[in-house]
């Protein structure tokens, strides 16, 4: 579905145009198209495609999508493959922006996302200083609207690592707690997924050889760079504190199975004494002169319940009852 299509003229908005005149605009180098999509069917992004000229192999990727964030240069345009995240009932949700940008248009295609750039082309618009840059400017306002929606979901994922921290200690709930560490390390592992590789691909476009469309712009791009740098070192904190959280996890798990084993060998401790002064005197014979006493039967219960009871108190002051 097509969003809006703009044309802008030395920074400044001229009016939206019908699909049908981009290829009349984006020849005039004072001019520049901005078009957003959002789920497009196969037929908008073949039109597209004929007005813009984009890269067959670019067109395919945006049609199929499901794409790793990658950035790929196309003769003096580029094709970046974004994903947005945004958490939905505290799930990960995970959509896509493929963006084409060339000399004088962006061409931005939304998939399974409700996440909108209208407050992106509102920014732009009231810059046109910066707008005037074209292409450029406006790929790094859409990636650095993107990135900075990577921080909520961060702060969601780093809150709910938190809240788990605080019942680790909590008898019981081990159980609980080790299948929502497990979830969690699966949601920033997606994040993960999001993050490194378009961090790696946002170094390609500043210092050195910078791509054509971006050689303006390459200050707002070492930001946006910087900000995935950010956002990746802290993810790996939280991986490794969910590791340690599992660890902890499962050495409480230990100890409670060991304090198990600790009060069941203690009673077996004690019954076994109790078994055997009974057997002893359940042999029967002639000889044991405390069969004929008339006070035998009640000594032997008074030396059976003396014994546990010591080895009771033993084992409580040794901490294991």
């Amino acid at each position: 579905m097509l969003i809006n299509c703009v044309v802008y003229q030395n920074g400044t908005k001229l009016r939206d145009i019908p699909v049908a005149e981009i290829s009349d605009y984006v020849i005039r180098p004072d001019c520049f198209v901005w078009v957003a999509l959002r789920d497009p069917a196969p037929e908008e992004l073949e039109e597209m495609q004929r007005e813009f000229g984009l890269h067959e192999l670019a067109v395919e990727d945006a049609r199929h999508g499901h794409e790793r964030p990658k950035i790929e240069e196309y003769g003096d345009s580029l094709f970046v493959v974004m994903n947005l995240v945004e958490m939905v009932q505290g799930d990960l949700h995970v959509g896509e922006v493929d963006v084409f940008a060339g000399k004088n248009y962006i061409l931005s295609v939304r998939s399974r996302s409700q996440q909108t750039f209208l407050g992106v082309r509102d920014r732009c618009e009231r810059e046109p200083h910066l707008l005037k840059q074209g292409a450029g400017f406006v790929l790094y306002a859409l990636m650095d609207a993107v990135v900075d929606r990577y921080f909520p979901v961060l702060d969601s994922l780093e809150s709910e690592l938190e809240i788990i921290e605080e019942r680790i200690f909590s008898k019981g709930s081990a159980r609980a707690n080790i299948e929502r560490l497990y979830e969690l390390k699966r949601k920033v592992t997606d994040l993960k997924h999001v993050v490194a590789p378009l961090m790696e691909a946002a170094g390609k476009l500043h210092g050195g050889r910078a791509p054509t469309v971006c050689a303006n712009s390459q200050e707002y791009f070492r930001d946006v760079h910087d900000h995935l740098n950010q956002i990746n070192a802290s993810i790996d904190v939280i991986r490794e504190t969910i590791g340690m959280a599992i660890q902890v996890t499962l050495s409480m798990v230990a100890m409670e199975q060991n304090e198990v084993n600790k009060r069941l060998a203690a009673w077996a401790g004690i019954f076994a004494v109790a078994t055997a002064f009974a057997g002893l005197w359940g042999m029967n014979f002639k000889v044991m002169p405390e069969l004929q006493w008339e006070y035998g039967y009640p000594l032997a219960l008074l030396i059976i319940a003396a014994t546990c009871g010591f080895l009771y108190s033993r084992f409580k002051r040794s901490g294991w009852l």
